[in-house]
């Protein structure tokens, strides 16, 4: 698994424990991964490519921890088959399960907004497009031709290695609460 804490290891095996370490590691919303249909998936160039009705920005480049970890090995039932059908609150409950009711699925996207802000090199421009947010204004956005695509998959790699790594510095590992 990620390195995640020991609270998260123990509650591993299903869909809900994968749906959650892919919605952790794609910075992505709860709705966009458990829509998340095989035919949005590209195993070989690591693309997940989110119709625009689910998300604003179409494309996300999951890291090669996620697509090897969480995706190879389930059951691809046709093309409109989910990745991970489960419920909109299945990963909220699955938290609360694991004794972290403090914590909640978005609150992991801000996680990954703060530690590319305040950890990394990373241009504001990725982290925003890889959270999907709307940035800049229409003069921006008409010159804005580009998706980032290699920046984006760099960063994804980072995180990905950030959210498996030890710590280091004065950054710790989130332990249980005491009981």
């Amino acid at each position: 698994m990620l390195g995640l804490p020991d609270w998260f290891e123990e509650a591993r095996e299903g869909l809900r424990p994968r749906a959650l370490e892919f919605a952790i590691l794609t910075a992505a919303r709860t709705g966009e991964v458990i829509g998340a249909t095989w035919a949005e998936i590209d195993l070989q160039g690591r693309l997940w490519i989110i119709p625009g009705k689910r998300q604003a920005a179409s494309t996300v480049y999951p890291s090669a921890k996620a697509v090897a970890r969480l995706l190879v090995g389930l059951d691809p039932r046709g093309d409109g088959a989910r990745l991970f059908p489960v419920s909109n609150m299945a990963m909220l409950m699955l938290l609360r399960r694991m004794g972290r009711g403090d914590l909640t699925v978005h609150g992991f996207r801000s996680t990954f907004s703060d530690w590319c802000a305040e950890r990394t090199t990373f241009p504001s421009e990725v982290r925003e497009i890889t959270l999907a947010h709307a940035f800049g204004d229409k003069v921006e956005a008409a010159y804005r031709r580009g998706d980032l695509f290699e920046k984006r998959r760099q960063l994804a790699e980072a995180w990905a290695t950030f959210c498996g790594g030890e710590p280091t510095g004065n950054i710790i590992r989130l332990q249980a609460p005491a009981a």
